[in-house]
């Protein structure tokens, strides 16, 4: 996807795909749907308790979060970049939309529209330093991270607060047996993956990510494409941090620590290069729902908390090794081919 050139040559044949889509469905996508079902499949065999109706009903919620924070990072790293201050920006967000209303329903808009306002002021700020300063990603989200946390620390001095009872009802709510916070985070994955592969906007997006100097020759604004991606993370990541301040009854002002290695891992697992381009989101949420239960599936093996992060830390070691490496090259020259030749007659 992208810019679009000319090219001379023979027309392209008609079908129902998209213009400037190729596939219909991503490698990435297959391969995050096989490894989950098969991560499923050994959960039954070998730790079944992980597939518990009531251990369903408690990983599904966190999923959902983690789905919904996994295609704000996919859009960061659409455009080369990657964004630390999710820790700190989510942590801020779930703070506010739990200390500012205080246990009021009434108060708890409010909350989530000065939430939305600190989204969007960090979003800009990270915006800001990458796109118009063009400072290094890595070190310009570490520094906002930093700014977020001590935001956090100032305004709830680490005291956690117990979220309203509204609010709480839609993280323990079900609807047909399903936890409220899954349809919240497929409806976002869906209305995502309609903006950025059905139109305009979308395609221009994947190509300034693709390729910042031709569009840019083509006469697209790359600054304010590559600076938007960070604003529409952190709106993203406000909505995992109301997801998750309804799922946890007393959050701590450190949640978005939670949230920091599991997203960029769901990003890498969903086939996203971390170079730039095609991003793959339905991949992305597909790949949280598989760490969520890969979670849970050491959890039932009696792992411990310091095993569990080397477990996410694989994965995500794991899924770059399957997108980067070219394992045909690798096998040729681990195994090169013996010729033979012939003795003249």
């Amino acid at each position: 996807m992208g810019v679009e050139r000319h090219r001379e040559g023979p027309a392209e044949p008609v079908s129902g795909v998209p213009r400037g889509s190729r596939n219909v469905i991503s490698r990435g996508l297959l391969t995050v749907v096989a490894a989950t079902a098969l991560l499923f499949a050994l959960s039954e065999v070998v730790a079944s308790s992980s597939l518990a109706h009531g251990t369903l009903l408690t990983m599904l919620p966190f999923a959902g979060a983690l789905a919904i924070a996994g295609l704000g990072q996919t859009f960061v790293v659409m455009q080369g970049g990657i964004d630390l201050s999710i820790a700190g920006g989510l942590s801020l967000y779930v703070v506010i939309v739990t200390k500012y209303p205080a246990g009021v329903n009434g108060r708890l808009l409010p909350a989530i529209g000065i939430a939305i306002a600190a989204a969007v002021v960090a979003g800009l700020i990270n915006g800001f330093l990458v796109g118009r300063m063009r400072l290094n990603p890595i070190v310009a989200t570490l520094g906002t991270n930093a700014l977020l946390f001590g935001a956090v620390l100032w305004y709830s001095a680490g005291i956690p607060t117990t979220t309203t009872a509204r609010l709480s009802r839609i993280g323990s709510g079900v609807w047909f047996g399903v936890p409220i916070p899954v349809y919240i985070a497929a409806l976002t994955t869906a209305v995502a993956t309609v903006v950025v592969k059905l139109t305009p906007a979308g395609r221009r997006f994947e190509g300034v990510g693709a390729n910042a100097t031709s569009a840019f020759t083509a006469g697209v604004k790359v600054r304010r494409y590559a600076g938007g991606a960070y604003v529409w993370a952190q709106l993203l990541y406000c909505l995992a941090a109301i997801v998750h301040a309804s799922i946890v009854n007393q959050p701590t002002a450190y949640e978005g620590n939670n949230y920091l290695l599991p997203s960029v891992a769901a990003v890498v697992l969903g086939g996203t290069s971390l170079l730039g381009g095609r991003g793959y989101l339905v991949a992305t949420a597909i790949a949280a729902l598989f760490l969520s239960q890969l979670d849970q599936f050491v959890l039932a093996l009696g792992v411990s908390y310091a095993s569990r992060s080397l477990v996410e830390a694989g994965a995500l070691a794991a899924g770059v090794a399957i997108y980067t490496i070219d394992w045909r090259a690798a096998a040729r020259r681990a195994f090169p081919r013996r010729t033979t030749t012939l003795a003249p007659t």
